[in-house]
């Protein structure tokens, strides 16, 4: 019988002090096809072995809603234990919880009964008042699903609820295997899909090792369901080892090895062609070269690599003098003198290093900066959103035509100019949106960007994520990210923009916008929102009150707060009180700092220059 043991401690330690302080949990593997479970058994012939068949009295009705028994696998173990059901797709995890619940017993429901019931109202509560309709359903009987669609606020509070017990059973896509630490006693895989990708073994070993919990349960179960058509594909899946790790620094080109020299170059840790080469050969790229490259030399890709960002502006060449003379600039073909070939980064390659920007969009993205300078709007955000919209999501997005016409139509003859600028016109997205044949060709890129920045442009409107889900057919969890991604972007962008001259007038405006995008709330509340511990509750909470700047705060009483606001300890409001306080000084010094910049005589002036060539 195959038996896995794991271990929740995640420490580096030694094998001595974790067998002493961690106890060990049995990990049995099962499969299931149609009614009959079978145990993973390397040494059966076939490497499983049977072991029982369900015991749950199905009627017609309920095998056509639960045709995988789902709901006599899960009532095996909660509500006293828990279980993650791990399902193929978003939408497959709230379908599942809902079937659950429909089949489940009324029982469950008195199951801790008044926490469900906190967990509801906490969830209105930190979505102003929304609440997903499945979730309202599947919460009172311990069930939720859990996967990117949902909020990062909303996964917090079903994760909490689940590890205090409240939850005892989450539907989740594979992504909570490899990023959360929540254990099960039972860990369930719907199929061995992860959408319409079949299983790897490394993917199938890392949902299983949810279940377990050492020092909580003794013992921990999977169990794969699969179909007759898919028996071969999972008896392989079980018994081959894992995948091999290799390195991805040379298949993402542009994020790994070409980043990774701009970097060594822009921190001068390497400067010339022998150090980088060196510094490649002690990657795991390195060590794995013999394996990876077939075709070309650690040298050549460090060469082509280097001559790549060379021809795109981002580093230049030195020419240095050799014993043997001057080095050319054009000849690299691995000689002792190209060794000591030098760069150093441009101005172009400075502000792509210090915007951490992707060089595959580095270009792009110096041609809509430049290309904004010629006609950028200003009577609206929209035109600067549109700038500092991610283009790695805009390769992802697919518009809902009929809604990207709707909100085109409903902007302002300035806002509809800015889609012109961009090479998106009201005839194309019309066309679009009626499913007539296109002739002329538009860049898909920037018209799923201009629909990007339509969906940014109407949040930072309404500031409100549930609504404009559901006015774009969006997760809120996809909103969310691309909210966040935005606000980072725009950072970035602001650094691009601070080392290049040529875009100096986008900097305030950029400062701004990023304050915008992070905070995501009406303008009045951003002030507060600076205060650490302030959040957009707290922040509308305290405005209200009539505290509404930050030295209205750092100069309250922690006392009357207390009174005033909801809610508020003690020690939160003496830290909200000190935190502004604090904020409030640092800016104070910074203006000191600009003013004494203001009044200081300039080194350059007439006056002082005349003088020191006279004392000269």
């Amino acid at each position: 019988m195959l038996k896995t043991y794991k271990s929740s401690c995640k420490q580096n330690i030694t094998r001595v002090s974790l067998d002493q302080y961690v106890p060990k949990v049995e990990l049995k593997e099962y499969l299931k096809i149609k009614d009959a479970i079978y145990e993973v058994d390397s040494k059966a012939e076939n490497g499983m072995t049977f072991s029982r068949l369900l015991n749950y009295k199905y009627s017609d009705t309920l095998k056509k809603m639960d045709p995988d028994h789902l709901v006599a696998l899960v009532t095996e173990v909660i509500p006293n234990y828990s279980c993650l059901v791990f399902c193929p797709t978003k939408k497959n995890c709230e379908n599942v919880a809902a079937m659950i619940c429909k089949i489940l017993s009324k029982e469950h429901l008195k199951h801790k009964e008044k926490e469900k019931h906190e967990v509801i109202k906490n969830l209105k509560n930190i979505s102003s008042g929304n609440l997903c309709p499945v979730l309202k359903h599947t919460i009172p009987f311990g069930v939720a699903y859990h996967h990117s669609g949902l909020t990062s606020d909303e996964r917090k509070l079903l994760e909490e609820a689940y590890s205090a017990g409240v939850l005892c059973l989450f539907t989740c896509t594979s992504t909570l295997a490899a990023g959360v630490n929540l254990p099960a006693r039972r860990v369930i895989l719907r199929a061995p899909y992860v959408a319409k990708e079949f299983l790897k073994r490394n993917q199938y070993k890392q949902m299983i090792g949810r279940a377990g919990r050492a020092g909580i349960d003794s013992t921990g179960e999977s169990i794969l369901i699969l179909q007759e058509k898919d028996k071969q594909q999972v008896l392989e899946l079980i018994s081959r080892p894992l995948e091999n790790c290799y390195s991805q620094l040379v298949q993402e080109f542009t994020k790994g090895i070409q980043t990774l020299f701009l970097s060594l170059i822009g921190l001068k840790i390497a400067t010339n062609l022998g150090d980088i080469y060196h510094f490649m050969s002690g990657t795991f790229f390195g060590v794995q070269q013999k394996i990876l490259l077939k075709e070309r030399s650690l040298w050549e890709i460090t060469v082509e690599s280097l001559r790549y960002l060379t021809e795109k502006g981002l580093l230049q060449k030195d020419t240095i003098l050799t014993e043997k003379g001057l080095l050319q600039k054009d000849t690299i073909h691995g000689s002792e003198e190209e060794f000591q070939y030098s760069f150093h980064i441009t101005k172009l390659g400075r502000a792509s290093f210090k915007g951490t920007i992707d060089l595959a969009y580095c270009d792009s993205l110096y041609r809509d900066l430049k290309k904004g300078l010629e006609g950028l709007v200003l009577e609206s955000l929209l035109h600067l959103i549109y700038l500092t919209t991610p283009y790695d999501m805009a390769s992802q997005c697919n518009p809902d035509w009929m809604i990207y016409f709707r909100q085109f139509s409903q902007l302002s003859p300035a806002e509809q100019n800015v889609a012109v600028l961009v090479g998106v016109s009201e005839n194309f997205i019309g066309k679009k949106a009626s499913g007539q044949a296109i002739r002329k060709k538009v860049d898909k890129n920037i018209v799923n960007r201009l629909y990007l920045s339509f969906v940014l442009y109407t949040l930072l409107k309404e500031t409100n994520i549930w609504s404009v889900s559901e006015k774009f057919n969006m997760p809120r969890g996809y909103i969310q990210n691309l909210l966040s991604g935005a606000a980072a972007f725009s950072s970035c962008v602001l650094h691009f923009c601070e080392e290049l001259e040529e875009f100096w007038v986008y900097r305030a405006l950029l400062v701004e916008l990023t304050k915008k995008l992070t905070y995501c709330v009406k303008a009045e509340l951003i002030p507060l929102m600076e205060v650490t511990g302030v959040l957009e509750g707290r922040a509308r909470q305290l405005y209200n009150a009539g505290y509404k700047s930050l030295m209205h705060l750092a100069n309250a009483n922690p006392e009357v707060l207390i009174k005033t606001i909801d809610h508020l300890s003690r020690c939160q409001a003496k830290q909200i009180v000190s935190s502004a306080k604090l904020l409030l000084h640092e800016k104070a010094e910074a203006l000191q700092e600009e003013v004494e910049e203001l009044l200081r005589l300039p080194s350059d002036f007439p006056g002082i220059v005349a003088s020191s060539v006279e004392k000269a």
